[in-house]
């Protein structure tokens, strides 16, 4: 099993002409996943790669195909446009790579999302891959991962290849691995996907790498202590940032006492979490929590 994506995902990719659309596409389809259509507007009735039909809109490909899942690369200014229009076609996942997206754009989208079928995960990740399933959703480099039973979680896209790069050296496979993004607003919660990891019968031990800034991993420490049955080990990236100083994602910049690393390495310690103590050492101590 997996979380998310799987055999069955069937991939629409909005913005499919643009540079950075189509270049990914491909790489999704080179993997296996089953891309089923792309949506531009004002391209309709194009293809991409000579079999791939393009639509005007979400609803129009989402009625044609059955896509149910939605990968947005769509500039900043309408990347807000693009997630709800998959919202308003009732698609199951939406994952939006782009980054920049204004923050009043991300808590309009969030509001907007209350009570609909649609789960965004983003915006600013790298998206969700399940080897086993050969189902990549996002920007992540195929080659690196390998079917298992690690559940990986990240705010950050470069250090889950670096997780999974590690893991895959081990002969420590993946069951699904999934960057939710660091941008202080955003959809999908490290909360969110431990709970899923937590209730997959296929997932028998979870990596999560967290970052300074915000209390998204105090709120994951909670609710392992509370709800979750598998060992978890848990990076935090960060731990010489000096306060007030953006560093990388948008949401990593300490302003207060929460948001720094001790502070949710503490936490997750006191959780029973295996706390990684650098990016070089995530392999090796998962590798050591699953002996």
């Amino acid at each position: 099993m997996s979380i998310l994506v799987n055999e069955e995902t069937r991939l629409l990719v909005q913005g499919i002409t643009g540079r950075e659309g189509s270049f990914h596409a491909e790489r999704c389809m080179a993997y296996g996943t089953n891309l089923v259509a792309g949506v531009t507007p004002g391209k309709g009735g194009q293809t991409f790669e000579g079999r791939v039909p393009i639509f005007d809109s979400v609803s129009e490909a989402a009625d044609a195909t059955g896509a149910n899942v939605s990968l947005i690369f769509v500039p900043p200014p309408f990347a807000a446009d693009a997630i709800l229009e998959a919202a308003d076609a009732e698609i199951p996942l939406a994952v939006c790579i782009t980054e920049g997206v204004p923050v009043r754009d991300a808590a309009m989208v969030m509001r907007y999302l209350e009570g609909k079928p649609t789960r965004l995960l983003g915006p600013n990740c790298p998206g969700l891959i399940t080897p086993g399933a050969k189902a990549k959703v996002g920007i992540m480099p195929g080659a690196i991962h390998a079917p298992g039973k690690v559940g990986v979680v990240s705010r950050s896209g470069t250090l889950t290849y670096e997780a999974v790069g590690q893991l895959t050296g081990l002969g420590v496979g993946q069951s699904t691995c999934v960057g939710i993004g660091g941008d202080p607003v955003s959809g999908t919660t490290f909360v969110d996907v431990l709970a899923m990891f937590n209730d997959d019968p296929e997932t028998e031990a979870i990596v999560m790498i967290g970052e300074i800034g915000g209390t998204k991993e105090q709120e994951a420490a909670a609710f392992i202590a509370a709800h979750v049955r598998k060992p978890v080990a848990a990076l935090i990236v960060g731990q010489t940032a000096p306060p007030g100083r953006r560093m990388g994602h948008a949401g990593a910049v300490i302003t207060g006492k929460a948001a720094l690393a001790s502070e949710k390495m503490r936490a997750l310690e006191e959780a029973g979490c295996r706390v990684i103590p650098t990016p070089a050492d995530i392999g090796a101590t998962a590798a050591a929590m699953l002996a």
